[in-house]
């Protein structure tokens, strides 16, 4: 993460003119790839995976169902569960099958034809961190034939348990690209994330492999032996450090600024930091409180509470602090001390609580590293905390990583696996929990109607069965 990010790429502008078409009106024939540089494909899609995905509607929704952060709003409301197909159309229609794996697929072709092997490398590893995201919110999906449009006119989805399969396919395949001779052209300013340097992409590449594996502790067919003993196969060759984590850095200039600031800033009706989070780390005295949020007006960290009717004035509450919602701030794709904390959790599943105990008061203080909490209030906070045990293990460590990966889809993730945190839901007459999944976007049914569609927000995906 050596590189800022000077301005919003438009992610797509200069690649293949996709618009609002959809992603299967692009990439007629497959055998002659556009003459594009990589280098001019590869920036805005990591943009847009930034910007648009991440710290976009998956990472904003996430936020407020995990109750991090709260929408100074009336219910019903997204942050009260109020999420329709119309609202989640960009993410699909625009961010993720246009502009990341239409895209990425073009430029791994083109570098491919042309034997530039980091780039062949780098699309597979994002196309993998892309296609996790969009399974675990949706599930079912299309992905094996959603680019085949000389052959397929409506896109069957595939199974949620196929796309990890392909996703762990697609990862190995990045292994096997970093390790061929880099080729002609090679990444450098235009790769936000790390710079060209292989290394860590490829460290990134093993911490992907062991969240993914920890992903599925629970799926029909897993156990969660087996998903650690994967997990620690693949840290072992992971983060080392927090100068691995894979981040964008913004500049915070004009169109330019990390899309938290944007998120927090520009929002209708306002985005404040949630009542139960602030509470929490209040409670436990936390000292990331004061760097995770800002004081309100009167001096106190105050969050609000879903349900509640609008409040006059938001600086009544605490707002996200600069770290993570500066105009300058770094967006956080995965970090050390996440990985530490799937290293915790898989240690405890096989060798117990004792084990894993110095794992994970690591990944706390690596944590507290990272937001630059000085060591002696690390030691401080650490000793405070309850020694682990068989019965409270997992909850531990899942609560404790639900903080140090604040404003992450992953919160949601973890907590539809292991019920942690545990989060008291908002209720009314018509919906009374915490999602367990997205609608299908409002394009979908009309112009690629599947079965699959007939979900609910209820309905768990595969691997959610906690």
């Amino acid at each position: 993460m050596k590189n800022k990010l000077m301005i919003y790429l438009v992610a797509g502008s200069v690649l293949l003119g996709t618009g609002c078409k959809k992603f299967l009106d692009i990439n007629d024939d497959p055998n002659n790839p556009p003459s594009v540089q990589e280098s001019m494909m590869l920036g805005p899609v990591e943009v847009t995976t930034s910007t648009w995905v991440v710290g976009g509607y998956c990472g904003i929704i996430s936020s407020y169902w995990m109750q991090q952060l709260s929408l100074n709003q009336s219910t019903p409301s997204v942050e009260s569960y109020n999420v329709t197909p119309p609202d989640v159309e960009n993410t699909w229609s625009w961010a993720l099958y246009p502009h990341v794996f239409n895209n990425l697929n073009t430029m791994i072709d083109v570098a491919r034809s042309r034997h530039n092997n980091r780039y062949v490398a780098i699309g597979k590893v994002l196309i993998a961190y892309n296609l996790a995201i969009t399974t675990d919110l949706w599930g079912n999906i299309p992905f094996s034939k959603g680019f085949k449009v000389t052959t397929v006119k409506q896109t069957p989805y595939d199974k949620q348990e196929e796309i990890y399969a392909t996703i762990d396919q697609t990862l190995d395949s990045a292994l096997y690209y970093i390790a061929q001779p880099a080729g002609p052209a090679v990444p450098g300013t235009e790769d936000y994330i790390y710079g060209g340097k292989m290394d860590q992409w490829k460290k990134l590449v093993y911490m992907l492999k062991a969240r993914y594996a920890m992903r599925l502790s629970k799926a029909p067919g897993h156990t969660p032996g087996e998903q650690a003993d994967k997990a620690l196969a693949a840290l072992a060759n992971g983060f080392s450090d927090n100068k691995d984590n894979a981040a964008v850095a913004y500049t915070g200039g004009g169109q330019a600024e990390s899309p938290w600031y944007v998120n927090t800033q520009d929002a209708a009706g306002g985005v404040v930091m949630a009542q139960s989070f602030i509470d929490s780390l209040v409670s436990r005295k936390d000292p990331r409180l004061s760097v995770i949020a800002a004081k309100s007006k009167d001096s106190v960290y105050a969050g609000r509470r879903v349900g509640d009717a609008p409040a006059p004035d938001l600086e009544s509450f605490s707002h996200v602090n600069e770290f993570y919602a500066g105009a300058a701030a770094s967006l956080y794709l995965a970090t050390y001390s996440e990985a530490l904390f799937i290293k915790a959790e898989a240690t405890f599943i096989k060798q117990g609580a004792a084990a894993a105990a110095p794992i994970y008061r690591s990944a706390i203080a690596q944590h507290m590293t990272m937001l630059g909490i000085s060591p002696e209030a690390q030691q401080t906070y650490i000793a405070s905390r309850p020694a682990l045990t068989t019965a409270n293990a997992l909850e531990q460590i899942i609560t404790e990583k639900y903080i140090a990966n604040f404003l992450s889809p992953e919160v949601y993730n973890d907590w539809r696996r292991t019920g942690f945190p545990v989060l008291k839901p908002y209720k009314d007459e018509v919906v009374n929990s915490i999602p367990r999944r997205w609608p299908y976007p409002a394009s979908e049914p009309l112009t690629n109607p599947q079965p699959d569609q007939k979900v609910t927000l209820n309905d768990r995906v595969w691997w959610d069965a906690n």
